[in-house]
C-alpha cells in the first residue's frame, strides 16, 4: 500500500482482538513512508490502547443517527459527552484525530452540526463525512461536505457502494472539498463493499485532471495479490483491476484494435494491463487474422473464414472463449 502511493493506512481497531492488537503494532513499527492510522470508537478503554501502543493518528468513531441511537439505546446527550471524553483524552495525548460520525447521511442535521462542532471543540483535528449504508447520492454527498468544511477543519470522506455509488460518491466528495478519501484495495468490504480507492484515483485523474499520489500502474498488481491473501474471487468486468478490461472478443471491436483510442476509455498502459484479443461465438474474421499472427500461425486467407465458422461453433458449445490451445488445434487442421 505505502509503496503505491497510499499516504494513510488505517492498521486496524487494537481493542477488538489480540490479532488486531499485534497488526497494528507490527505496522505503526515498519518504518513506512505512509501515516500509520489507529481506529478506536468513542470509548476512553479504546483510546488507551492507541496510547499504549504510541499509534500518532486515528479515527474515532461514534453512530450519530436517531437509527443507530435507538438501536443501541443511547441518548443523544450520552453521545456527545462521550465524543468529547473520547476526543479530548486522545488529542491531550498528543493524537491527531479525525471524527468520524456514523450513518451521518442519515443523521438529523441539527444533530449532525452539533456533534461534529462538539468533536472540533474537542480537539479533533480532521472530520469524515461518513456514508456507512451507502445510501446517499452525489448531490448529497457533495451537499453535506461543503456544510462540513465551515468547520474549518480537513474534511475525509468515507463511504460504501450498497447502491453502486461509491466511486461516483467519492469523486463528488473530493470535488466539493474533501481533502481523504477513505476506501480500500478492489473495494472490498462489509456487505456490498467500500469506495475503491484505485478506481477513484483513476476517475479523478482520467475525468477530471485530479492528480493523486497513487501509482495506478500498480494497482492491478496489488489488487491481485489482496485478492490472493483475501481469498475472493474478482468480477472479470470489474473497473480497473477485472481482467477482461483490454480483452476484446466481439469481431467488429477487432477490427479496430489497431486503434485503441477508438476501442478503449483510457490507455492499459496508465494502468499496468495488457490488451489481447479472445476467441468466441462473437469473433470475425480480423480476429481470427489477428490471433493467427499472435501464434505465429500460418493459415492461407481462403481457409480462414473455414476456420472462423469452426471458432464459433466451438465457442458456442462451450458457452465460453475458445482457448489458445483449442485454437491451435483448429488452426493446424486447416
Amino acid at each position: 500500500l505505502a509503496e503505491v502511493g497510499v499516504e494513510r493506512i488505517e492498521a486496524g481497531f487494537p481493542r477488538v482482538s489480540q490479532d488486531d492488537w499485534d497488526a497494528v503494532k507490527l505496522i505503526a513499527e515498519a518504518g513506512l513512508p505512509a501515516e500509520i492510522w489507529g481506529f478506536s470508537r468513542a470509548v476512553r478503554a479504546d483510546v488507551e490502547a492507541l496510547v499504549e501502543l504510541g499509534v500518532a493518528a486515528s479515527v474515532i468513531e461514534s453512530p450519530i443517527s436517531d437509527l443507530k441511537l435507538d438501536a443501541l439505546g443511547v441518548s443523544r446527550e450520552t453521545m456527545l459527552a462521550r465524543i468529547r471524553e473520547a476526543v479530548s483524552f486522545a488529542a491531550g495525548n498528543g493524537i491527531t484525530v479525525a471524527y468520524f460520525g456514523v450513518d451521518s447521511t442519515r443523521a438529523d442535521r441539527a444533530f449532525y452540526d452539533e456533534a461534529y462542532a462538539a468533536a472540533v471543540e474537542a480537539g479533533a483535528a480532521e472530520v469524515v463525512v461518513v456514508d456507512t449504508i451507502g445510501v446517499a447520492g452525489p448531490d448529497a454527498v457533495s451537499a453535506l461536505v461543503e456544510r462540513t468544511r465551515s468547520l474549518g477543519v480537513p474534511v475525509h470522506f468515507h463511504g460504501h457502494n450498497d447502491f453502486g455509488l461509491a466511486t461516483a460518491n467519492a469523486i463528488a466528495a473530493a470535488r466539493s472539498g474533501a481533502r481523504w478519501i477513505h476506501g480500500t484495495i478492489n473495494g472490498m468490504g462489509e456487505r456490498a463493499g467500500n469506495a475503491n480507492i484505485g478506481e477513484v484515483a483513476l476517475a479523478l485523474r482520467a475525468l477530471y485532471g485530479v492528480e493523486t499520489n497513487l501509482d495506478l500502474a500498480r494497482v492491478r498488481e496489488l489488487g491481485e495479490r489482496v485478492r490472493e491473501l483475501a481469498g475472493y474471487e474478482l468480477e472479470p468486468w470489474k473497473p480497473l483491476v477485472g481482467e477482461n478490461l483490454f480483452r476484446r472478443e466481439s469481431g467488429a471491436v477487432a477490427s479496430q484494435f489497431h486503434d485503441p483510442p477508438s476501442i478503449e476509455p483510457y490507455s492499459s498502459e496508465l494502468v499496468g494491463a495488457e490488451r489481447s484479443i479472445v476467441l468466441g461465438k462473437k469473433s470475425g474474421i480480423d480476429s481470427i487474422r489477428i490471433k493467427l499472427d499472435e501464434l505465429g500461425l500460418g493459415v492461407p486467407e481462403e481457409k480462414q473464414q473455414a476456420l472462423l465458422a469452426k471458432v464459433k461453433r466451438l465457442g458456442s458449445e462451450k458457452r465460453g472463449l475458445v482457448t489458445d490451445e483449442e485454437f491451435v488445434r483448429l488452426a493446424e487442421a486447416e
